[in-house]
């Protein structure tokens, strides 16, 4: 059985007798399209009836130029000016093609996807037929155009609307409706959609904005076809995760900005229902989005700031219940983020952006903040945030709408996702942070962007990673290391057997989950706190077998103990993992680990890590047979890093402690150690 063949027939174990009638439909209408598929060099068929006054529904001021910070303004134009040099990255990969790309091409393996083929009978999960994938579609994605039309917008320089025009023709002209590659993927479509209603906007007083958009036979029939395509297949069922979301945003961006087709006002309604369903689905009540992926959080969230700007705009608002969950989404960003402004990295994230109109090199977290706090106000206990290009446009599109009642302080429990984040007072010193992962193991059946990581925690010092979350590297192309990313060995928890505690049944599918259940979150003894949880994930291998693990944080002293216990009927094999940040150096000497890294503050700082004696300890860093000891500071990128092995056997019960003492800024009076403060495990549902 081909590794394509072994996906779909997991695949469809996923999915439920409704969804499985639907995929049958949606295969059917695949067949009678095939036949409407334009190639490349063929004649295109107008695409129907247009309104005769055609232009953007919703420009934007040209006045709004002063409102934009000078700084923020200076760091878009630099980025603009790169891509004249040739000096552009798209996904940690260089692109010196980006003034004149091939659409097809995969700069990292150099195979060219498909260009002439129906797309429907393009498999994107082979690699010797399209490369690696994502590569090849993100450029398409056209947010290096939204940046150059923002250049634009802000200079009047011809140079950038030129390039724009450009490659839009280019890429027009070379895929045409169902032809290639770029018309595989749903999410490719509606983010597409969303930058072309943002170049179109920011040209508006260009001269040539005209005869690019609204009277190029080639853009009405792209427009036209990518709303078509999306209403007609859209991502539901188990795999109506961020990807339907971002189908519904470029579907109701494009309907309400491009009013032209006279199915425009039935896409709007069709995409403002599908947007407000997908999004109250793929979020907890808390804010939390369900993919339990922190970095998809903050697309989605995204995503939905900007619909909520269109629809305002075009006179169509969304819902109390949505704006209210966005909110909720926005203030649980916040909450978040450490001292530093650093969010966590628990699950997938591939850096993707709703809309770029900032330098891509600015904090996206910071420009989400400042684009909620512009579109829905920030609250008093949320981190600074300094206003952008993008923040200032869409407040300028659509005026704010300040919500009034939001969360006096920023909460540290959201429950329904089982995502807790533990962190000393600022009287105690720097800031010692610590993310809890107690949650589901992701979203859907198949938890396409959830790593097998029940009860890990990250750890951070002022800033610094100590204990690591590895993060994500790769999707497609390198499966052993998707599937070190997404490991248990590669997360701050314990493995038993060898085995992850969920199975993988493909690089954004799992044929179990590891679900956790978080037992409670209590003070300590003299303003501690103590975190616990447990899960029965490795009940395959023994019904009795169960790891429980408690967290307690004392800043006063300060010290982090993690205490786990597992418990089985039969021997066992166990490994713990703690993965390094990789600025941390650390001499291992019989299961002691000394710790050293420089702070914020440029000082050398020390930390003392004791290590469960039952085990035997030993580092790892930078291994790839089997990979071990890696960290990616972002999509694309790997670093060694250092990763402390323990490993033993148990029957019955075993407890295990880790105990990290920390560096003190100030002396404080002596204490002795506390002892662990036990939360309840007995009573579970």
């Amino acid at each position: 059985m081909s590794r394509s063949t072994q996906w779909y027939v997991h695949r469809l174990r996923r999915m439920t007798p409704e969804e499985v009638i639907t995929r049958v439909g949606d295969q059917l209408r695949q067949v009678r399209w095939a036949e409407r598929q334009v190639r490349p060099g063929d004649a295109w068929i107008p695409v129907g009836a247009l309104h005769p006054r055609r232009a953007i529904a919703s420009p934007v001021a040209r006045a709004a130029r002063v409102l934009i910070a000078p700084a923020a303004a200076r760091r878009l134009v630099a980025a603009a000016d790169r891509l004249p040099a040739s000096d552009w990255e798209v996904l940690g990969t260089p692109r010196p093609d980006v003034l004149d790309p091939d659409w097809f091409r995969d700069p990292v393996t150099g195979t060219r996807a498909p260009d002439a083929a129906l797309a429907f009978r393009i498999d994107h999960r082979d690699e010797s037929v399209t490369g690696n994938v994502k590569s090849v579609w993100e450029l398409s994605r056209h947010h290096h155009l939204t940046v150059l039309a923002a250049a634009w917008w802000l200079t009047d320089d011809t140079r950038y609307a030129d390039v724009v025009a450009a490659q839009l023709r280019s890429w027009w002209g070379a895929n045409p409706f169902l032809s290639g590659i770029h018309w595989t993927s749903g999410i490719e479509l509606g983010v597409r959609l969303t930058s072309w209603v943002w170049i179109r906007r920011l040209l508006d007083d260009w001269p040539g904005v005209a005869d690019l958009f609204e009277d190029n036979p080639q853009a009405l029939a792209q427009l036209h076809w990518h709303q078509e395509h999306l209403a007609a297949f859209r991502s539901r069922g188990s795999s109506a995760n961020n990807h339907a979301i971002a189908e519904a945003v470029g579907r109701l961006a494009a309907a309400c900005a491009f009013p032209w087709f006279a199915e425009s006002e039935g896409w709007r309604r069709e995409a403002t229902r599908d947007l407000e369903r997908a999004l109250a689905a793929n979020t907890f009540p808390s804010g939390i989005n369900r993919e339990l992926a922190t970095d998809y959080h903050r697309f989605v969230t995204e995503l939905g700031l900007v619909a909520l700007v269109e629809a305002e705009a075009a006179g169509h608002p969304l819902d109390d219940a949505t704006r209210s969950l966005l909110v909720r989404s926005l203030d649980a960003a916040a909450a978040l983020l450490d001292s530093t402004g650093r969010a966590p990295r628990q699950g997938d994230g591939d850096e993707g952006r709703a809309l770029l109109l900032d330098d891509p090199d600015d904090d996206p977290w910071g420009v989400l903040l400042a684009c909620g706090a512009g579109v829905l106000g920030a609250c008093e206990w949320w981190p600074p945030v300094s206003p952008g290009v993008m923040s200032t446009l869409l407040g300028a599109v659509a005026p704010a709408s300040v919500v009034a009642e939001r969360p006096e302080v920023a909460p540290a429990a959201f429950e329904d996702a089982g995502l807790h984040v533990l962190r000393t007072s600022p009287t105690d010193g720097p800031e010692i942070w610590c993310r809890c992962d107690g949650g589901p193991h992701g979203f859907l059946s198949i938890a396409a962007h959830g790593h097998a990581d029940a009860l890990s925690i990250e750890v951070r010092h002022d800033g610094v990673d100590l204990f690591v979350d590895p993060g994500t590297y790769c999707y497609h192309g390198e499966p052993e290391w998707r599937s070190y990313f997404r490991s248990t060995r590669g997360h701050n928890t314990v493995e038993v057997d060898g085995e992850d505690q969920a199975r993988e049944a493909g690089p954004f599918m799992w044929a179990e989950h590891a679900d956790a259940v978080v037992d409670g979150v209590d003070p300590g003894p003299d303003g501690a706190q103590v975190w616990a949880a447990h899960h029965t994930a490795y009940a395959r291998l023994d019904a009795a077998l169960c790891h429980d693990r408690e967290v307690l944080l004392d800043g006063t002293v300060p010290r982090l103990i993690v205490t786990d216990t597992l418990t089985g009927s039969r021997e066992h094999r166990q490994r713990m993992s703690w993965h390094l940040g990789p600025d941390v150096t650390a001499e291992l000497l019989d299961g002691v680990a000394e710790l050293s890294w420089v702070g914020r503050n440029g000082e050398l700082q020390h930390g003392h890590l004791r290590l469960p004696y039952a085990l035997e300890w030993s580092a790892h860093r930078g291994e790839t047979d089997p990979p071990l000891g890696w960290y990616s500071p972002r999509f694309g990128s790997r670093v060694p890093t250092t990763t402390l092995v323990g490993e033993g056997s148990f029957t019955g019960t075993l407890t295990l402690r880790t105990v990290l003492d920390l560096p003190r800024t100030h002396p404080r009076p002596h204490r002795t150690e506390p002892e662990p403060v036990g939360i309840a495990l007995g009573d579970r549902d």
